[in-house]
């Protein structure tokens, strides 16, 4: 008989326990694969945003390096690091743009597809001002879930936003700025689950006090992680810990931010259970291909070496050794 003609038998075997046997004196070149062919059904998967909830409710302090693009997010992960954020400011750097509120929402949600499809811990990713008003917002929060985001930051400053630590920035008022998470809440509780990180730069812009009674009240409204951004001293952190619910996000800026870079662990004694390095990556990464680039200028090519990983070890990094297997599976 031909392929399609079974004389023999066979069975399929499932996770629901199917068993069906097919008679067969012939299963056309089947020796090659497995002649047992296993029917699985999977459950269904957790969302990013349970992942992420679960890993809020551990205990210790989750440290968060920040991505920028697949790659970076692919490092964060094979560190072994349980979350990593998409920072604006570095996806704006990697377009040679400063972090001035340039990007658009599509530009942002397009380079969150890219990353979630490479990884599988929950990313958060930057949603700046919600791209306009509350139904900007709406959409900017749908469109990052889809995208595969396990939260998303929404702040209060006036759009065009800047970087928390560079001058020129402004908020918007209280109301406003509420009317914002009411905005990101309400597109998660109508489907769109995604954990709401609500961000706040009263602080600098007009008081610490003012920066801790948004944070309780976007807190009351459904955010479940607050951030405060921009204490400028070792007792407003501490301040804002005491004065604030929820999860508490702690801003590391390296390099020479306004707030104090702190250990891990003395932030967990303040309360915070965040800590986000938002430009580790993208600030080494400039920081390496400078020195390269004056090692091949130089004609140093001991230099290079030196900055460089072996070609063996950049193709597993970059997933050919993974490739190689696929491909050896499923040869003809």
């Amino acid at each position: 008989m031909d392929c399609f003609g079974f004389v023999g038998s066979y069975s399929i075997v499932g996770r629901r326990g199917l068993n069906v046997d097919v008679q067969s004196d012939s299963l056309c070149g089947l020796s090659k694969w497995k002649t047992r062919m296993n029917l699985v059904i999977p459950s269904a998967p957790r969302n990013q945003a349970e992942k992420l909830r679960e890993l809020l409710k551990e205990p210790g302090i989750l440290l968060m390096p920040c991505c920028f693009d697949p790659l970076s997010a692919k490092l964060v992960q094979r560190a072994g690091f349980q979350l990593t954020f998409m920072s604006g400011f570095s996806v704006a750097a990697s377009k040679g743009l400063p972090d001035t509120g340039l990007l658009s929402y599509a530009e942002m949600r397009d380079q969150i597809t890219e990353i979630c499809a490479a990884v599988t811990i929950p990313l958060i990713a930057d949603g700046d001002t919600g791209y306009g008003n509350a139904i900007n917002v709406k959409r900017t929060v749908k469109g990052y879930s889809a995208a595969g985001a396990a939260g998303i930051l929404i702040e209060d400053q006036v759009n065009p936003k800047r970087c928390g630590h560079t001058r020129g920035k402004s908020i918007v008022s209280r109301d406003e700025a509420l009317s914002r998470v009411q905005a990101a809440v309400d597109a998660r509780n109508e489907g769109s689950d995604i954990v709401i990180v609500a961000r706040t730069d009263a602080a600098a812009c007009e008081s610490l006090e003012e920066a801790m009674i948004r944070a309780q009240m976007f807190y009351e409204i459904g955010a479940e992680i607050t951030f405060v951004e921009a204490p400028t001293s070792i007792e407003d952190m501490q301040s804002v810990c005491k004065n604030t619910p929820g999860a508490r996000l702690a801003n590391c800026l390296e390099g020479g931010g306004d707030t104090p870079f702190l250990e891990p662990k003395i932030l967990e004694s303040m309360g915070y259970k965040i800590a986000a390095y938002p430009l580790s990556l993208v600030s080494a990464s400039i920081k390496a291909m400078e020195q390269t680039l004056v090692a091949l200028k130089n004609g140093d090519s001991n230099a290079v070496n030196q900055n460089i990983k072996t070609f063996p070890e950049l193709r597993e990094v970059v997933g050919f050794d993974s490739y190689y297997q696929e491909e050896d599976k499923y040869r003809l």
